[in-house]
């Protein structure tokens, strides 16, 4: 559901792609577009802000994509309009003033990756683990290829998504709000690579466009068969990376991993215990809720160059109710 603008003309998804690429200092900033998701427009030349609601409860992705001069200005009149106790999701550092000069608290929730791709090599050490885990994958008969437009909601990815979330266990929920996904009205500006052995596809990595300062693609929703080979997951993004290199991309953004990066000096003068204690507990006890330590761990062997905390602003303080909101809705438990 979208809302329309205050001028009341209706607003469609090319409208809302177009003022996030215009607007959106993010590197998840595409996430706006995903199914589902309101947006709060303030006309053509103010962007907009990007939420969902449960019960009494808005979740927020994102500060306000705006230009800066706008963007004060739009959160407080999302915030007066949206009549319920709100919850920002992912600000980024520059985010942090605004919010707290509106009388939120802000607490980090963990850490985003980027690899400049004009620094990329797979030489030296730090990728050793990358060629060995590639180079295994090709012996095993894997290969990659970029689908068509259209090609996107093959059945066979489908299958793939449900094997891939029984393979993780009852206690593990596919997230949303904070990930893509391969239909919606961002389909047709993503991108899917997928791997195939022996004629069957085995797994498959989208990426979206990435927006701002450091424009390039996103590392969104990657999803392979339990059984694929070692190394499938790493030879999909590999090759990923080479086109957009070729192609002169700028960055690759590896995204958010929750609980990750926790450190005392990210959180922010407003940081609130509540959400700080819960969000220290999940990291060091969450596996069944959130694989943060693998992600992190599977990031971190690209050897990104970029390596930033995220954080979750709440109106009037970290209660209770409004983590487990935030909690909610994203799955995240």
């Amino acid at each position: 559901m979208t809302a329309a603008p205050a001028s009341g003309v209706p607003v469609t998804a090319t409208d809302t792609a177009e003022l996030l690429r215009r607007y959106a200092d993010h590197p998840s900033g595409f996430l706006a577009l995903n199914s589902g998701t309101r947006h709060h427009h303030g006309g053509p030349d103010r962007g907009l802000i990007a939420y969902t609601v449960r019960g009494r409860h808005a979740i927020q992705f994102g500060g306000p994509f705006a230009p800066p001069e706008h963007r004060a200005a739009l959160l407080a009149e999302f915030r007066a309009a949206v009549r319920a106790r709100l919850t920002v999701a992912q600000l980024r550092s520059e985010d942090i003033p605004l919010y707290e000069g509106q009388g939120f608290a802000v607490n980090q929730i963990g850490s985003t990756y980027a690899i400049d791709l004009a620094a990329f090599t797979t030489r030296g050490k730090p990728l050793a683990k990358i060629r060995q885990n590639t180079a295994r994958a090709r012996r095993e008969g894997v290969t990659v290829t970029e689908l068509l437009p259209g090609e996107q909601q093959d059945p066979e990815l489908s299958a793939i998504d449900a094997a891939w979330l029984r393979d993780k266990g009852r206690h593990v929920k596919e997230l949303r709000f904070l990930i893509g996904e391969r239909g919606g009205p961002g389909a047709p500006l993503r991108r899917t690579f997928v791997a195939r052995r022996e004629g069957r596809t085995i797994g498959y990595i989208s990426y979206s466009p990435a927006y701002g300062s450091r424009p390039g693609w996103l590392y969104d929703l990657t999803r392979r068969r339990p059984d694929s080979p070692v190394g499938t997951v790493e030879l999909i993004n590999l090759t990923a990376l080479t086109a957009f290199r070729r192609e002169g991309a700028g960055w690759l953004h590896l995204g958010l991993t929750p609980f990750a990066g926790l450190a005392a000096e990210h959180q922010p003068p407003s940081a609130g215990r509540t959400l700080a204690g819960v969000v220290r507990l999940l990291a060091e006890h969450g596996r069944a809720v959130y694989p943060a330590r693998s992600q992190e761990a599977f990031k971190l062997k690209w050897d990104p160059q970029v390596i930033e905390p995220e954080y979750a602003a709440f109106e009037r303080g970290a209660s209770l109710p409004a983590v487990w909101n935030l909690m909610r809705a994203t799955r995240a438990i």
